[in-house]
């Protein structure tokens, strides 16, 4: 048990109700405020690059990219929800009840969210590779658009639905002043794996896994085809861009595996799932993190969020046609 020098209240003015905050060396604390509120702010910066790059820029305005743009508000929003978890690292909660239940409400949305928009990438890629004939017909501007709609509303209904008895009553389940925890019963937690993590990392998995060895064979086809005239070039190049840009987004999708399957193995030790944000601040902060590591993969990979970000950075999207540029 903690002594009375490791520990203080939350509220000291609330003396039998309040939480205990444990108390860690200052350096320490600091250290971790100042990472993490430089993570958040880099997070939510990084992706509003990308949210300018892809909604001002024409020649980006592809099905593909509506999908990233898709991903990069979830990211966003992820990089703002990165606040509230500052608080929370000494496990003391001062917003109130209700304003844990929002944080708690939107920081489900904004996983199913992206889950979802995961899905639909898998599928871009997987028309793209396996039916590149059909691929500009079946995969246009207005379905993209449709799908990423739908994917929101769903994510919104559905955890509303999960997320019911905290929505009815904000701090139903606090023991005590200052304490925001995380509630789900067994039917929804087992529906919200079920919904939010087996299905759609079954789909990914099974579409990527056909994409790659499709992807492996075309690759090896163009390395020993030569072009005998230039719309067999033509051809050829949208292939390889099209392979290039599902090598991108493979990676983009291992590594939102890799910080997502933490968060669900947490959440699983028990029936009735109470998952306290300060005790899961790991698993949270690393699903949090893969928000940040996605733009860096798209600097990383893709030369037109380069070109796009330079010219943000210098303010000359605000010239007249700059939305004209030439990115690719």
């Amino acid at each position: 048990m903690e002594t009375l020098e490791e520990t203080e209240l939350c509220f000291p003015q609330l003396l039998n109700t309040s939480c205990l905050r444990t108390k860690r060396p200052h350096f320490e604390t600091m250290l971790t405020y100042v990472l993490l509120f430089s993570l958040s702010l880099l997070t939510a910066f990084l992706n509003l690059l990308v949210v300018i790059s892809i909604s001002h820029f024409k020649q980006l305005h592809t099905p593909t990219n509506l999908l990233l743009l898709s991903l990069a508000v979830s990211d966003f929003f992820i990089g703002i929800l990165m606040f509230f978890q500052v608080m929370l690292i000494d496990g003391c909660w001062f917003l109130g009840d209700l304003m844990c239940a929002v944080y708690q409400y939107i920081a489900y949305i904004i996983t199913s969210a992206s889950v979802g928009t995961m899905v639909l990438i898998s599928v871009d890629r997987y028309v793209a590779i396996c039916y590149p004939l059909l691929y500009s017909t079946e995969i246009t501007h207005n379905r993209v658009k449709v799908c990423v709609c739908l994917c929101w509303v769903s994510s919104v209904i559905f955890q509303s639905l999960i997320l019911q008895d905290v929505l009815n009553q904000p701090g139903k389940f606090n023991s005590c002043n200052g304490e925001c925890v995380f509630v789900i019963n067994y039917i929804a937690g087992v529906s919200d794996f079920i919904l939010t993590f087996i299905v759609p990392i079954t789909v990914i998995v099974v579409l990527y896994l056909r994409v790659f060895v499709v992807a492996v064979s075309q690759a090896r086809a163009m390395r020993s085809h030569v072009a005998a005239v230039s719309l067999q070039r033509s051809v050829k190049l949208t292939k390889k861009s099209e392979l290039k840009a599902t090598r991108t987004l493979g990676v983009v999708i291992i590594v939102f595996l890799i910080c997502l399957c933490p968060y669900y193995c947490v959440a699983l030790t028990g029936q009735d799932t109470v998952m306290n944000a300060s005790s899961a601040a790991f698993v949270i902060c690393l699903y949090y993190f893969n928000s940040c590591l996605n733009p860096v993969i798209y600097a990383f990979f893709y030369p037109w969020f380069r070109k796009s970000m330079k010219l943000i950075l210098l303010l000359k999207i605000l010239q007249p046609d700059s939305y004209a540029a030439n990115l690719l």
